[in-house]
């Protein structure tokens, strides 16, 4: 069994760096965050332009059709170069909602403009700051219109249409799609660990709404949801861990301190060991989780799961230690290190925090010597 990538997805991972080389320095990162814009609008319409939004899509619905390898690929390079677009948003949640629940006149009117870029959509769920449950749900849809509040939804300020987590009247929960600009929503801005991401909050008044595809358990399509898309951002926290780790190895061979360089001394040596060990250990299980994705194996719950755990932890590792390595000018606003931090801890909440994965991930381990 092959877990590497084709030469095809390869070159779509190189040419997807080049750009984001070019195009998405970390000041472009520094103009989000500092300033008033809600996203890098070149960065996005530029990943438009190359097709990576319809990269999952089925050509009949004016996507790329390359598949779900290729956009791990695209996913990694995006956390690399940390960018402030809402491509993980609409691409690996609303789309994926989409072409897994959607009916066949949704997916006909959605996906084409997702795929073409002209469309940002989002996945409106979370209602409590405590851990996301069933029973939390307390947002309705009643006589086609839904009402309620979700309290941090990832580019809600900017998306066009939200799938949203509701509960109908017979208090049966069920995803529905709601066009953010037909009127009912208030939205407002939700101040995060990394403000260079989107978060806002958003207010339903009787906005309208339709279910998404049948009638169907819509805390079961969420969780295949989830499970899909954390492969996605595992691939995005791997290229962020791996960014953070060359950071510090590239600093610790320039800064000298008692007439040699600094990464010479046994502490950082060791420091740097952990952080690729890390990084390592994740980048096995996400490729192994890229393959489940892309058949569609039985084993995606778990390999999803162990993708998660191990890509949080490396990037998070990653990001708090190179900090560490740079000493006391990596606690400083001027130095890129926090950037990496601050968007460590972002991704580490969404889809659920660490600990919800790892007890997705011990109930799958259990599940599986159970079958057996």
């Amino acid at each position: 069994m092959n877990f590497d990538f084709s030469q095809d997805d390869k070159m779509l991972r190189d040419q997807v760096a080049r750009f984001l080389s070019d195009q998405c320095s970390s000041k472009t990162v520094r103009g989000v965050l500092e300033g008033n814009a809600a996203y890098a609008t070149e960065v996005w319409d530029g990943l438009v332009s190359m097709g990576l939004t319809g990269t999952a899509i089925p050509e009949n619905y004016g996507g790329v059709g390359a598949g779900y390898l290729s956009l791990c690929l695209v996913a990694e390079q995006l956390g690399a170069f940390l960018a402030p677009t809402p491509f993980s948003s609409s691409v690996y949640l609303a789309t994926e909602a989409l072409m897994l629940f959607g009916s066949d006149a949704q997916k006909d009117h959605w996906l084409p403009k997702l795929a073409a870029g002209e469309t940002i959509g989002t996945l409106a769920v979370v209602e409590t700051v405590a851990q996301t449950t069933a029973e939390d749900m307390a947002l309705r849809f009643s006589a086609g219109q839904l009402t309620g509040k979700k309290l941090i939804v990832a580019d809600g300020g900017i998306s066009d249409f939200a799938i949203v987590l509701a509960r109908n009247p017979a208090g049966d929960l069920g995803l529905y799609l709601c066009d953010l600009q037909a009127g009912g929503v208030v939205k407002t801005a939700v101040d995060t660990v990394d403000p260079s991401r989107n978060s806002t909050s958003l207010e339903f008044n009787g906005c309208p709404a339709e279910l998404l595809g049948t009638e169907a358990d819509g805390w079961a399509q969420l969780e295949t949801v989830y499970d899909r898309a954390a492969v996605l951002f595992a691939f995005e926290q791997l290229g962020g861990a791996q960014s953070a780790l060359n950071m510090a190895v590239d600093y610790a061979k320039q800064r000298f301190a008692f007439g040699r360089p600094i990464g010479s001394f046994q502490g950082l040596k060791h420091m740097m060991a952990d952080m690729y060990v890390a990084l390592k250990l994740a980048e096995s299980n996400c490729y192994y989780a890229a393959w489940a994705l892309s058949t569609n194996s039985p084993d995606l719950p778990l390999a999803a799961a162990t993708a998660r755990v191990s890509a949080t932890q490396a990037f998070q590792l990653c990001a708090r230690d190179n900090i560490q390595v740079h000493g006391g000018m990596g606690f400083t606003w001027e130095f890129d290190c926090h950037l990496y931090y601050r968007r460590s801890n972002y991704l580490t909440l969404q889809l659920g925090g660490l600990t919800e994965w790892e007890d997705k991930l011990v109930s799958s381990l259990a599940s599986g010597d159970a079958a057996a």
